[in-house]
C-alpha cells in the first residue's frame, strides 16, 4: 500500500515539474516573440540605420605635370597617358578575410620608444600569391615583383595604391578589365606619366622625376581614401622648376557597397595642370650641337652655343648621355647600378663640369695685362722661362723653336706661352683674379641645373685656405696665366668670358629658363603681380669699366688672327663666308686619378656682329686646335646654314651617345659633307694625320690640376624598381602551409551538421600554382 502511494506521489511530482517547466519555457518563448517583435516591427527603423550600407570612397588624382619647351614652343616633355595595375592591399586583407576567415600574420621588429620590438601584421605577400597570382596567372597576366617591397608598402602605406605593373598594352589591360570583379583589391589605373620626346637630345639639361620617397609626409596623404601621389622632379630643370611644373590634383568620389566592392563614381574633379616651362635653347641648335658631339671618335666631350648679345643659352650638349625615359615610371635596379658604375659617367654634364682651360684662358691675362695698359708691351719667347725652381717651356720649344718678340695680338694668334708668363706676373695674380671674377670664373650661375660646378680662379687669398701651407709664388702665377696650374673653368663659364669681348665688354648672366607660361597662355605672376621669371637679359658686369673698347677690340682681333691668319692655331675653326674669332686650347689635367688631356675651342661669329659665341671641349683630345675646333666649325656652320635656310633640321628622338672607346687620345676630326649630317666613319687613328701640331700646354707647376665632373648629389635619387625576390618569383615561390580554417559555426550548425558555404575548403583556383 505504501509502495503504490508513494509512485502516486512521485507521479504528482513528476507532473509538476513538467508542468512548471512548461510554463517557463512558455514564458520564455512569449518574451522572445516579444522582444523579437519589439527589434523587428516596432525598432526596425532604428536597426535599419545601424545596418552598413553604401559608403564613399576618396581618390586623389595625380596632377598634370606640365609642359617643358624650347624657346620657340617646340615641346620637348610632355606627359602621355599609361596603364597599370594597382594594388589596394587594404582592400586585399578585408576581401581574404572575409573569404577565408582568417588573416595571416607575419612578424618584424620596429622600434617603439627607441627599443626594438617584435610586431605582427597581415601577411599580404602571402595574400597576394594566394588569393590573387593564380587568378593572375590563369589570366597570364602575373609577373614577377619584389615582396619585400610590397610587404614595406602595406606596412607604411596601406592607403596608397601599390603599383603592380605599369606601362602596359590595351589588349593587357582590356582582358584585366573583364575580370576585375574577380579581384578584390586589384584595380586598373590610367594615369598621365612623363615623356621626354626627342629621347636623350637635352637630357642634362632636362633631367627627369620620379615618386616621392617618403609619401606618408605630404601635407594632403590624409585626405584621401585611396592617395596616388604626384611625381617629382629629381634633376636639373625638372627639379629646380618644380613649384612651377607641378599642377594641383584632382578627385574622384565612388560609392562602395556594404561588401566593400565599388558600385558607381558619384562625382569626379579633374586635376588641373602646371604651368609650362620655355627654355632660351633652342630644339633644333641643340639637336645640331648633339649631332656633332656624336661623332664615332668622340667619347667624352661638351658644347656651348650662347647668344652674346643676352646671355641665352642656346643649346647645351653633352656626350655621353642617358635618356630620361628609362627613369619612368621608374628605372631597374640593373638599369640604375649600370649608370652608376659606367666608368664615363654619363649622368654626368659636362658642360657645367670644371676643366682646366689652357690657352683659352689666356683671354683672363690679355684683359688683367690691358687693365694695366700694358697693351703696348712687348716680350721675347725665347723657348722658356725660368720660374724660381720651376722652367716653364713654351710650347713652341717641342718643335725646338722660339716665337721671337711678340705683342699682345700676335701672342695670342700663335698663343706663346713665354709671353703670357710675363704679361700674367706683370699685370699681378691679383688684377687676375678681379678680372676671373667679372668673367665668371669660379662662380656658379643660378640657371635651373642641379650639379653645376664652380671651378676655380686661384690667388694668394685662395692659398691661405689650403689646408697645404704652400705660399703663393711667381710661378704660381706664370702657371694661372696659361690656364694651367690650380685654375678650373666649364665651358659654359668659358663662354660667358668669350661672350663679353665678342658683344664689347658686357657681361650677361646666363639664362636657361626664358619664362613660365600658366594654363591660360599668360606668363606666370608672382604675389607681387610680376612675372616669376622676368623675360629679359640680365648684366653680370661691364668689362668697359676696368678696360676701354679699344683695348677689348685688341683682344677680338688677337682672336680674328687666330683663326684667319696663317700661322694662327684655330684654322680649322674656318667657316667659309663668316668671319670667325676664337682661341684654342690644350692642357693636361687628372680625371678620377687617371692622367688626360682636354682640348678646348671657343669662338664667336659673324666677327663684326656677333650672334654665337660656341664653346667646344673635348677630353683625351690631343689638340684644341685639330680636335675641338672642327666640331664648334661644324655647329657653327649648321646654325648659318640654318639662318639662310640652307639647311633644315629634321628633329627626331636620339639614342644616347655611347662610344666603345672613351679614353682614346684623338689626334684630330672631320666631318664629311653628308647631307644628313652624320658623322664620317673614320677613325681617330686616321683622321688627317697630317695635321699640323698646335699647342699643347704642359703643367709647369708644382701640381697638376684635378677636373670637377658635375654630379647627381645634388639631384634626388630616382624612383629605382628593386629586382624581383624569391618569395615574389612564381618560377620559384614554394609552397606554403596555409593554417586551417577556424571553425566558426554556432553550436547548432554544429550540432546538425550544417556547414557554411564560405567555410567549404578553397577552390582549387585559390591554390598556389607551383608551376
Amino acid at each position: 500500500m505504501g509502495k503504490v502511494l508513494y509512485r502516486l506521489l512521485r507521479g504528482d511530482q513528476i507532473e509538476m515539474r513538467l508542468l512548471f517547466f512548461g510554463i517557463v519555457m512558455g514564458c520564455g518563448f512569449v518574451a522572445l516573440g516579444w522582444k523579437l517583435w519589439i527589434v523587428q516591427v516596432v525598432q526596425h527603423a532604428h536597426w535599419t540605420e545601424q545596418m552598413p550600407g553604401p559608403s564613399r570612397v576618396t581618390v586623389r588624382v595625380p596632377s598634370v605635370r606640365g609642359e617643358i619647351r624650347d624657346r620657340n614652343g617646340i615641346i620637348l616633355v610632355t606627359n602621355r597617358s599609361s596603364y597599370g595595375v594597382d594594388f589596394h592591399l587594404s582592400d586585399m586583407v578585408r576581401g581574404f578575410k572575409k573569404q577565408n576567415g582568417y588573416i595571416p600574420l607575419t612578424r618584424f621588429k620596429a622600434p617603439v620608444h627607441q627599443m626594438l620590438t617584435e610586431k605582427s601584421e597581415a601577411d599580404v605577400v602571402e595574400i597576394v600569391n594566394t588569393g590573387i597570382m593564380p587568378r593572375l596567372q590563369e589570366l597570364s597576366l602575373a609577373r614577377d615583383y619584389n615582396a619585400e617591397r610590397l610587404q614595406k608598402h602595406y606596412r607604411t602605406n596601406a592607403e596608397v595604391p601599390f603599383a603592380y605593373q605599369e606601362a602596359l598594352d590595351f589588349s593587357t589591360v582590356a582582358k584585366l578589365a573583364e575580370h576585375e570583379d574577380a579581384l578584390p583589391g586589384v584595380q586598373v589605373s590610367l594615369r598621365p606619366v612623363r615623356y621626354y620626346i626627342y629621347g636623350a637630345l637635352a637630357a642634362h639639361l632636362l633631367g627627369y622625376v620620379g615618386a616621392p620617397v617618403e609619401i606618408e609626409k605630404l601635407a594632403d596623404v590624409n585626405d584621401y581614401t585611396f592617395y596616388q601621389p604626384d611625381v617629382e622632379g629629381k634633376a636639373q630643370i625638372e627639379q629646380s622648376m618644380e613649384p612651377y611644373l607641378r599642377g594641383k590634383p584632382g578627385t574622384r568620389i565612388l560609392e562602395r557597397d556594404s561588401k566593400g566592392i565599388i558600385q558607381s563614381q558619384i562625382e569626379s574633379i579633374p586635376p588641373t595642370p602646371g604651368n609650362s616651362v620655355y627654355l632660351t635653347i633652342d630644339a633644333r641648335i641643340q639637336f645640331i650641337a648633339e649631332q656633332a658631339l656624336r661623332h664615332p671618335a668622340l667619347g667624352r666631350a661638351a658644347a656651348v652655343v650662347l647668344n652674346p648679345n643676352n646671355g641665352d643659352i642656346l643649346a647645351m650638349a653633352s656626350v655621353p648621355s642617358f635618356d630620361p625615359n628609362v627613369f619612368i615610371p621608374s628605372i631597374t635596379e640593373g638599369g640604375w647600378k649600370s649608370l652608376m658604375q659606367d666608368e664615363t659617367v654619363p649622368l654626368v654634364n659636362r658642360a657645367v663640369s670644371a676643366f682646366p682651360p689652357g690657352s683659352t684662358f689666356k683671354i683672363v691675362t690679355a684683359l688683367a695685362g690691358l687693365e694695366k695698359k700694358l697693351e703696348n708691351a712687348r716680350y721675347d719667347c725665347p723657348g722658356g722661362i725660368q720660374y724660381g725652381n720651376h722652367y716653364f717651356h713654351c710650347w713652341i720649344s717641342d718643335k725646338h723653336r722660339t716665337h721671337g718678340v711678340l705683342g699682345l695680338s700676335d701672342a695670342i694668334k700663335v698663343s706663346c706661352d713665354c709671353y703670357f708668363y710675363q704679361l700674367g706676373n706683370a699685370a699681378g695674380i691679383d688684377t687676375m683674379d678681379r678680372i676671373g671674377a667679372i668673367l665668371g670664373i669660379g662662380k656658379t650661375y643660378e640657371i635651373g641645373l642641379s650639379d653645376e660646378k664652380a671651378g676655380c680662379m686661384p690667388g694668394p687669398e685662395w692659398m691661405k685656405l689650403r689646408p697645404a701651407q704652400e705660399k703663393w709664388t711667381s710661378a704660381h702665377t706664370a702657371n694661372v696665366s696659361i690656364g694651367q696650374g690650380y685654375v678650373l673653368a666649364s665651358p659654359l663659364q668659358m663662354a660667358i668670358a668669350y661672350a663679353a669681348v665678342a658683344n664689347g665688354g658686357i657681361v650677361y648672366e646666363p639664362r636657361l629658363v626664358r619664362t613660365v607660361i600658366n594654363p591660360v597662355g599668360t606668363p606666370l605672376l608672382n604675389e607681387n603681380g610680376d612675372p616669376v621669371v622676368p623675360d629679359r637679359p640680365l648684366i653680370r658686369a661691364d668689362l668697359r669699366t676696368e678696360v676701354t673698347a679699344q683695348q677689348i677690340e685688341l683682344v677680338r682681333h688677337g682672336f680674328w688672327e687666330v683663326v684667319n691668319e696663317d700661322g694662327g692655331t684655330g684654322a680649322k675653326g674656318r667657316v667659309e663666308g663668316i668671319a670667325v674669332g676664337g682661341k684654342t686650347g690644350t692642357a693636361q689635367a687628372t680625371d678620377r686619378g687617371k692622367e688626360d688631356y682636354v682640348a678646348w675651342f671657343c669662338c664667336f661669329a659673324p666677327y663684326d656682329r656677333p650672334r654665337y659665341v660656341i664653346v667646344t671641349m673635348v677630353q683625351s683630345g690631343a689638340h684644341g686646335g685639330s680636335v675641338a675646333a672642327p666640331i664648334a666649325s661644324r655647329i657653327l656652320e649648321q646654325c648659318i646654314g640654318m639662318e639662310k635656310k640652307t639647311y633644315k633640321v629634321a628633329l627626331q628622338p636620339m639614342k644616347p651617345a655611347r662610344n666603345s672607346h672613351p679614353f682614346q687620345r684623338i689626334e684630330a676630326l672631320a666631318f664629311t659633307d653628308n647631307p644628313t649630317f652624320k658623322a664620317a666613319p673614320e677613325t681617330a687613328a686616321t683622321q688627317i694625320a697630317a695635321a699640323p701640331r698646335e699647342e699643347t700646354t704642359e703643367p709647369n707647376g708644382p701640381s697638376r690640376p684635378r677636373a670637377q665632373l658635375s654630379s647627381n648629389r645634388a639631384s634626388r635619387r630616382p624612383t629605382i624598381r628593386p629586382e624581383p625576390d624569391q618569395r615574389g618569383q612564381l618560377q620559384r615561390r614554394a609552397a606554403i602551409p596555409l593554417p586551417p580554417p577556424v571553425d566558426r559555426r554556432t553550436i547548432f550548425q554544429r550540432f546538425f551538421g550544417i556547414r557554411k558555404p564560405s567555410e567549404t575548403s578553397r577552390p582549387q583556383s585559390m591554390r598556389p600554382n607551383l608551376h
